[in-house]
């Protein structure tokens, strides 16, 4: 696929110009070596916020419970 036929589908696909797509700056990516192979095969960094506040909620559930006291 030529730079050219990549803008063009782009275009087709949003809508926009040709040349407003040129001016986003999509490109065609180069192919990888072995070794940035190997890298992209490493697991996705993300955080699960869902699962990160269950932790935190068992966390929280386990510790002990204090009463406030009146003094």
């Amino acid at each position: 696929m030529k730079q050219v036929d990549l803008e063009r589908a782009i275009a087709r696909a949003t809508g926009e110009s040709v040349s407003a797509i040129r001016r986003f700056g999509f490109s065609l990516e180069e192919p990888a070596s072995s070794f940035e192979r190997e890298a992209n095969e490493a697991e996705p960094q993300f955080i699960d916020w869902d699962v990160l506040d269950a932790q935190r909620y068992e966390e929280n559930a386990r510790r002990p419970w204090h009463a406030p006291t009146a003094a």
